[in-house]
């Protein structure tokens, strides 16, 4: 067995409060026929840890790449984790406590996805007086009837009588986020860095984070601001801005301005906003002399990574559209949809998200999600697979949508959560950031420019994290402009 690293399980909680008495059958006790059986529903979670504790990364489990067009099943359980939960059941059901395992067959019918939930059973179909011995015969069933898997297993009953009070087991999971922006770096560096107008950085965070894509190698910044105050930022934080060019404007609002300016003169390839107003900054994007606009409206992406779930996701629209109206919706998934592009995820999953799964009237949310799928069966919004509304606990977890009997390509994998509007989208995103572990970056798309666009009250490695993705889709853009 191969051990995971250390940062690779957690241990959330220590065991809890007893929660059932665990008694063994002795030898004597058991018949043929006898039999015993738990249930359980496979997560994406089992299937996480399960592999780091084998050291099984084959994409079948862990979903990297297009496993589905690859003829494969789509992400699946590793077989073992079947044999495990039939060993689970030998020792805390059937013999129970003290049950020494002696051998086991198994064949794998059929495949086991999440939201699966099986039914595991073993049954006495011989005894060795002599030996003290079982064979059990051991089926996993899942929810359809299905035998999953089947085989034989032979163990060494107990002789004597244990009984204990079981506890429960510390709550585990696989850490997911640890890698994910060093890998980013690691990805973007070699394409060289972009020259970024960094927006009124006169404070320590901003320009700190300025300076770490610097040193980081994939942003060459210029710093637009009053030039007075940006050194004495400098020198305040010890932070050294020796040989970095400097655009002197008189305050923010003219900072904003000659920002928007030179990437509208392709004076610099992206922007990233400093300690001044996200409105500040957007009015002169906006501003149709610095031509910066498409034809698409501008809105906010959150990427984000959390140890919770599989794969990295987008949270929009939390920052720019108050409350966006259809049209707009439109454009928002758009954006969404070339940012999932640029980060590798080829045909992404989006979930238009809505308190309930069913489209009702009085939700104007629901309306607008079934529309929005409709305009992608016609070619109105294309790259991606849409579906909508889904609440956000069916967009995320494949077991609820199966339990509320959603069929779906969306469903339980999504990696675009489209919000009805800013304030829950602003909610989601800060939940997930300050107590779900999440990992973040932010950024603007929709402008000719890539924005990046963090909070003042945004760690280091966020701001890091949206420079790297500004870079990555400013290389993007200049092969093919938005």
């Amino acid at each position: 067995m191969t051990t995971p690293s250390p940062d690779a399980i957690v241990s959330a909680a220590p065991p809890g409060p007893a929660a059932f008495l665990l008694r063994n059958r002795i030898f004597d006790e058991i018949a043929v026929g006898d039999s015993a059986s738990i249930e359980r529903t496979l997560t994406a979670q089992d299937i996480r840890l399960f592999a780091v504790l084998a050291g099984d990364a084959h994409p079948q489990h862990m979903g990297a790449g297009d496993v589905a067009s690859a003829g494969m099943h789509g992400v699946i359980a590793q077989g073992m984790w079947g044999g495990a939960l039939i060993s689970a059941v030998l020792g805390t059901r059937l013999p129970g406590p003290g049950t020494v395992y002696l051998g086991q067959t198994l064949r794998f019918l059929q495949p086991v996805h999440v939201g699966d939930r099986l039914t595991i059973a073993v049954t006495v179909s011989g005894r060795d007086e002599e030996r003290k011995q079982l064979t059990l015969a051991c089926t996993c069933v899942n929810q359809h009837g299905q035998t999953v898997i089947d085989g034989e297993a032979r163990v060494l009953a107990p002789t004597v009588r244990i009984e204990r009070t079981a506890t429960a087991l510390p709550e585990m999971r696989a850490d997911a986020g640890g890698d994910g922006l060093p890998r980013l770096l690691a990805h973007v560096r070699p394409l060289g860095a972009i020259r970024v107008a960094v927006v009124h950085p006169c404070d320590a965070l901003s320009l700190g984070g300025a300076l770490d894509a610097r040193a980081a190698g994939i942003i060459e910044p210029v710093l637009i601001g009053p030039a007075a105050k940006i050194r004495a930022t400098a020198e305040a934080a010890r932070l050294d801005i020796t040989g970095i060019a400097i655009e002197d404007v008189p305050h923010s609002h003219a900072a904003a301005a000659r920002a928007a300016e030179m990437a509208g003169l392709g004076q610099v390839e992206a922007l990233m906003k400093g300690s001044l107003h996200t409105d500040e900054l957007m009015s002169a994007v906006l501003d149709a002399r610095a031509g910066l606009r498409t034809r698409r409206r501008l809105s906010h992406c959150f990427l984000m990574q959390t140890p919770h779930y599989p794969r990295p996701f987008i949270i929009t629209d939390a920052a720019i559209n108050i409350a966006p109206t259809l049209e707009e919706k439109a454009d928002i998934i758009r954006n969404a949809i070339e940012l999932a592009h640029a980060i590798g995820v080829e045909q992404p999953k989006v979930a238009i998200l809505a308190a309930v799964e069913t489209v009702s009237p009085r939700m104007p949310a629901t309306l607008d999600a079934a529309a929005l799928c409709k305009m992608a069966d016609r070619g109105q919004i294309a790259g991606g697979v849409l579906d909508g509304p889904l609440a956000f606990d069916n967009a995320v977890s494949a077991a609820a949508a199966r339990v509320k009997g959603i069929d779906s390509p969306v469903a339980g994998q999504a990696d675009v959560l489209v919000v009805p509007d800013l304030e829950s989208g602003n909610m989601l995103a800060k939940q997930l950031e300050y107590l779900g572990e999440a990992a973040t970056a932010g950024i603007v798309l929709g402008a000719r420019v890539p924005i990046m666009l963090t909070s003042r009250a945004d760690a280091r490695d966020t701001r890091l994290a949206s420079c790297a993705i500004g870079a990555l889709l400013a290389h993007r853009w200049r092969r093919t402009p938005p």
